[in-house]
């Protein structure tokens, strides 16, 4: 990479020495690093409350990138690059020590004033640090400052709209990155190019030919360690207020003036506008929720959420949602979006199904002069896997070998190789170049997180108004079967049923 495209930067990061840094932002600006996006001209100050010593930092940093096999020079001359304040995020004097340290790692690698601000950390803080920031005179170098925000951004839209004030009375909109790891990944970026790019999907990508849309985000795990975290959020808004609503505005949004961040953003927020915000009386009728009891997988046993570490034994906390989601425009009218989402289910895996119409008239009887009161065709569907494979897969209906006419659902398929995504850039490398680069495509804008929270939020209260029947699955199954009779009453079903192979062997 020549030296125009090397990014002069200063990171700093709040929270370096928590599970985030360390899984995932150390081994990402690595990546950067080896690929030459980030060379000679940038540093990174870490910053906590443990009392660390830049060496103590620096062999942390070289630890969580062992896993990517560098050269022992490459980990030293990589990791030199980062250096560690102790910090309280409340204490004023700390920022002064901040902005000497940052003053001299400016100067000492060149960095022209460019300040990117990363706050892993919880979002009660975030108002304190970006106010600190601006009054300890953090903010006046000559190049830009930008800030990366971890969600959950804000509990409710009233928290949100209070978070968001905090922030933007120091930094402009276009200076905020509301980094939402899903937008970094690579098929979540192809389904505008599977749209866009294809004249035999765009031109059908209406409610004269699709019947419905389904978004599936599953996990085997449960909440593991997060316990705690988890049972005061939910899959609600763990879940559903931003991931499963970002993919629903891409798959749902007009086709752009032009692929670029303003017009991308702007049509994902008129999406976002055209869902009906339910009644509490359709909530009910729309939205069902679970909780995962113990459960035996493939001779597996499992625990219940009651039972897990940092649980409440009487916790209410949904570890599982599916509902429909209705958009109120000429091209979505009357084509349902169904979304589930939930912990300890069959199989891990992230895929969306396009289910198109049927023909209207189904010509191949099952026997010649009979009639066949059951249609034998399966409808065309468009998968795209988002993980943990990665491609598309298109099925048709063919005709059976032999001398009958029966006919023989079969699918067009493509996945990336192993070699593919092992070299893919991970996520968080992909939004950290992004946001180094000042591209905000794929980062959520306010108005998004906004809207977000108005749709969930009559979800959320009215379920906060009635006790929950739970726990209402056993773990290892794909969620209660309310969730499978929302689809059944509107004459459809779930396209993706992992649990049925398990069932079919007594496994489940």
């Amino acid at each position: 990479m020549n030296e125009m495209n090397q990014k002069k930067v200063l990171f700093t990061i709040f929270g370096a020495t928590g599970d985030l840094a360390q899984r995932k932002l150390y081994p990402s600006l690595f990546r950067l690093y080896r690929t030459g996006s980030l060379a000679e001209s940038f540093a990174v100050i870490g910053t906590a409350r443990r009392p660390w010593t830049d060496e103590t930092y620096r062999d942390i940093v070289k630890e969580t990138i062992a896993y990517l096999n560098p050269t022992e020079q490459e980990a030293v001359e990589f990791a030199s690059h980062f250096y560690y304040q102790a910090h309280d995020v409340n204490d004023t004097h700390h920022y002064d020590t901040l902005k000497i340290l940052a003053n001299k790692l400016d100067e000492q690698y060149q960095l022209e004033g460019n300040l990117l601000f990363y706050l892993a950390m919880s979002p009660n803080f975030f108002g304190t640090i970006v106010s600190h920031l601006e009054s300890q005179g953090m903010l006046s170098s000559d190049g830009y400052h930008r800030v990366i925000i971890e969600k959950p951004f804000g509990t409710d839209f009233e928290t949100a709209n209070k978070l968001n004030d905090e922030i933007t009375s120091v930094f402009s909109e276009n200076e905020i990155y509301r980094i939402d790891h899903y937008l970094g990944k690579e098929m979540i970026q192809n389904i505008s190019a599977i749209r866009f790019a294809n004249n035999i999907f765009e031109s059908m990508w209406n409610n004269r030919y699709i019947d419905n849309i389904q978004i599936t985000i599953a996990e085997n795990l449960g909440v593991e360690d997060r316990g705690g975290y988890y049972d005061k959020s939910g899959a609600l808004k763990d879940m559903v207020q931003n991931h499963i609503l970002q993919v629903l505005s891409l798959l749902a949004m007009e086709p752009p003036v032009a692929f670029s961040e303003k017009e991308i953003r702007a049509e994902k927020i008129k999406a976002l506008e055209a869902v009906r915000i339910y009644t509490p009386e359709e909530v009910k009728e729309n939205f069902v929720r679970g909780q995962y009891d113990t459960g035996l997988l493939n001779q597996e046993s499992y625990t219940g959420y009651r039972q897990e570490p940092g649980v409440d034994e009487e916790s209410e906390t949904e570890t599982f949602v599916a509902g429909k989601f209705t958009i109120d425009n000429f091209r979505w009218s009357g084509v349902p979006f169904y979304v589930r989402t939930g912990k300890r289910l069959t199989e891990k895996g992230t895929r969306i199904n396009i289910v198109f119409k049927q023909v209207p008239i189904n010509l191949f009887k099952s026997e010649v002069g009979k009639k066949c009161e059951q249609p034998t065709l399966e409808p065309n569907i468009l998968t795209i896997y988002i993980q943990p494979t990665e491609g598309f897969s298109l099925s048709l209906n063919g005709k059976e070998v032999g001398p009958s006419f029966d006919m023989l659902p079969i699918q067009m398929a493509y996945r990336n190789s192993t070699e593919t995504m092992e070299n893919t850039p991970e996520a968080y490398e992909k939004l950290l170049l992004d946001a180094l680069n000042g591209d905000g495509t794929n980062f959520t804008h306010w108005h998004e997180v906004a809207q977000s929270w108005r749709i969930v939020d009559v979800i959320r209260q009215t379920w906060d108004e009635n006790t929950p029947e739970f726990p209402n699955y056993p773990a290892g199954s794909m969620g209660p079967d309310a969730a499978f009779e929302l689809l059944k009453k509107d004459g459809f079903k779930w396209i993706w049923t992992p649990d049925q192979w398990y069932r079919d062997r007594n496994l489940l």
